[in-house]
């Protein structure tokens, strides 16, 4: 049995009548790297503020390290790093001001960590928070996120606002941080290339509802993409189960397809195209594609037990 560090059991928050999140079942694994996508305003940051206890839910719950959400424990906040989204800081404090409230906070407080974050970063001690860069900012918060060595960290965004170079600083910080076996990441970004480079395991927020959840290579593996051709112009589709995309060009149709069957297969090759390819798929495509589908799109999951339909085609 897999050891969750995360989970959470039909997780929901509305603000108002607005639903932001909605029956949200996560698994974040012990040791994994977990990449939580999806568009602005899907819903990653209100999941992860529930997630630390900081947001109550509307109904569901959610555990970190078997503890309640709701009620954690100050030792168990102790083992969790939480960098925010807009790397908030307090303009007036000077960074070795940030550093010396900051440490009494947490008994395994790495003084040599959070220095050789903020030289990596490039950060005066001296200087004062409201007068630093985007970057240098960034820099800060991860060295105050990282130096009290915690088991698990959550990373809101890390990386918007930053420029290429700052960016990748982040990225390598975060790889610096992986050096231990059993620390556990989860970090939410709608930038495919930090997931791609990071992430071990995925999940996609759309519209509030969790549609996939999988290994990454789960993910590459179960979305794919056919050329048909036809002799004129293509016939209208019938309803095709894991559709998620169809793009006509003259007399072909480009269709990408998640978690093709075989039953699927034979279906495409009752239309009466004349030749029938499966092409090449980026991941920023597929990403994209999936993002963008229709409500027919099936969950993906290494689950097998949790992969259902979303819309109404069986």
């Amino acid at each position: 049995m897999i050891d969750n560090v995360i989970q959470t059991r039909h997780l929901t928050r509305y603000f108002g009548s607005k639903r932001v999140v909605f029956d949200l079942n996560l698994n974040v694994p012990r040791g994994s790297i977990f990449g939580f996508l999806g568009r602005n305003g899907s819903g990653k940051t209100t999941s992860l503020r529930m997630i630390l206890g900081l947001l109550s839910p509307t109904w569901g719950s959610s555990t970190v390290f078997g503890h309640d959400s709701q009620h954690l424990p100050p030792q168990v906040r102790a083992r969790i790093g939480y960098l925010a989204e807009g790397h908030p800081v307090y303009g007036w404090m000077r960074v070795k001001d940030a550093r010396a409230y900051q440490s009494k906070f947490y008994p395994r407080w790495n003084d040599k960590l959070f220095h050789s974050v903020l030289e990596f970063f490039r950060v005066d001690p001296k200087t004062r928070a409201r007068s630093m860069s985007r970057g240098e900012r960034a820099g800060l918060c991860l060295a105050m996120t990282l130096a009290p060595e915690p088991d698990l960290l959550i990373l809101d965004d890390p990386a918007i606002g930053l420029d290429p170079v700052a960016r990748r600083s982040l990225l390598e910080s975060m790889v610096y941080a992986t050096r231990k076996a059993d620390r556990t990441i989860i970090f939410s970004s709608h930038l495919l290339a930090d997931i791609e480079r990071m992430a071990d395991h995925i999940a996609v927020l759309d519209y509030s509802i969790l549609r996939a959840q999988c290994s990454l290579e789960t993910f590459r593996s179960c979305v794919q993409q056919f050329v048909l051709r036809f002799d004129q112009k293509p016939p209208e589709l019938p309803p095709i189960r894991g559709l998620i995309q169809c793009i006509a060009r003259d007399n072909d149709l480009r269709l990408t397809l998640v978690n093709l069957t075989e039953e699927t297969r034979v279906l495409l090759n009752e239309l009466g195209a004349i030749s029938i390819d499966e092409v090449p798929i980026t991941l920023e495509d597929a990403f994209v594609s999936y993002l963008g589908g229709s409500l027919e799109t099936i969950h993906l999951s290494d689950t097998p037990e949790l992969v259902e339909m979303v819309g109404g085609v069986a």
